[in-house]
């Protein structure tokens, strides 16, 4: 099945680099020391969720110094209000862990891509129809691998990025489910590794992670 949408220069990105890379609840002051582990090891699409400290200004410096090597994004963006203060942030994409219309129409008005979270089909159909670019599926530690297999059967042609319960282990198996993405918190983004100040061993486990995909 087709849908006759042209797959934005994003997107072919996202589906080329299979990897959402998600900065969640991290200290303010190890932000950029994380965020250039991330980019050491590989990571191109870099989520700074906006329930951390610091989110919008770490949006915007991240925009300007990796101009060219990451995209960064605006992750955990639940309503028109965020969305608004993560375009003028600087995001090139909005994700969302839930299905808000009105975030989907204002990235559509903006030129911005909006990946929102979505679980039963009605809802992936619905985000798709609005304008989203492509869903993520959420929770998929809940949901299971085989729950995004039964999904994919008949909704093939909306791109999904896969969040929750991926790791080192399954992430080539969720990919070979039909994700063209996945999302990566705790898994990725080692918050041990980082209040210690570890960056050499996070870029290290960012590139296991790499590796793996690259298996495919």
């Amino acid at each position: 099945m087709t849908t006759g949408r042209e797959q934005s220069e994003l997107m072919k990105s996202l589906a080329a680099s299979k990897i959402v890379a998600i900065i969640r609840g991290i200290a303010e002051d190890k932000g950029d020391a994380t965020a250039e582990a991330l980019a050491e090891g590989g990571v191109v699409f870099l989520e700074v969720t906006l329930n951390t400290d610091g989110a919008l200004g770490m949006i915007s410096r991240f925009r300007e110094r990796y101009e060219g090597r990451m995209r960064i994004g605006a992750g955990t963006v639940l309503d028109l209000g965020q969305a608004k203060e993560a375009a003028a942030a600087g995001a090139e994409y909005i994700i969302s862990p839930n299905l808000d219309l009105e975030v989907v129409r204002f990235g559509v008005e903006q030129g911005i891509e909006v990946w929102p979270g979505t679980m039963t089909p009605t809802e992936i159909v619905a985000a798709y129809k609005a304008g989203a670019t492509a869903v993520k599926v959420f929770p998929l530690g809940s949901l299971g691998i085989g729950y995004l297999k039964e999904i994919r059967a008949p909704l093939n042609h909306i791109p999904m990025v896969a969040t929750g319960g991926v790791n080192l282990q399954n992430i080539r198996s969720v990919l070979d489910a039909g994700a063209v993405a996945v999302g990566l918190g705790g898994n990725l983004v080692d918050k041990k590794l980082v209040a210690d100040g570890d960056f050499k061993a996070l870029a290290k486990l960012v590139r296991a992670y790499a590796d793996e995909v690259a298996k495919g």
